[in-house]
């Protein structure tokens, strides 16, 4: 881009010399500067309008990619997540019947170390 506007700038200042030291009335040199600035101005609008447009398209190309990396990103995320769920659940579980079985094994053990049995509904030794 600045090599652009570098071209116009040295344009509109070629331009404006020119007409600067060309033997003409004052008048008629005032009036080709006016023209030449018009010109320039109209030049620079043009290409500020090309430049937005630019910037405009690849902002918006940017976002929608960014949209859709996004909700690639949370959708593989969700199912990550529901495959910790799932792991996490299942090792509860596995922990839940380990428990249980230390517990019954833990109570067979007081049971014949004191010689006796246990009542299961209050779980005390007879």
């Amino acid at each position: 881009m600045s090599n652009f506007s570098d071209i116009l700038l040295g344009t509109a200042i070629g331009a404006t010399l020119g007409i600067l030291f060309a033997p003409d009335k004052g008048e008629n040199t005032r009036r080709k500067l006016r023209d030449e600035a018009l010109k320039a101005k109209d030049k620079i609008e043009e290409s500020a309008s090309e430049i937005k447009e630019q910037v405009s398209s690849t902002v918006n190309t940017k976002k929608a990619n960014l949209e859709i990396q996004l909700e690639e990103v949370m959708s593989n995320m969700s199912y990550k997540a529901e495959d910790v769920i799932s792991t996490l659940e299942q090792k509860l579980s596995e922990l839940k019947a380990k428990n249980k079985q230390l517990q019954k094994d833990g109570k067979t053990e007081f049971a014949s170390a004191n010689g006796g049995s246990i009542n299961k509904n209050t779980n005390k030794t007879i």
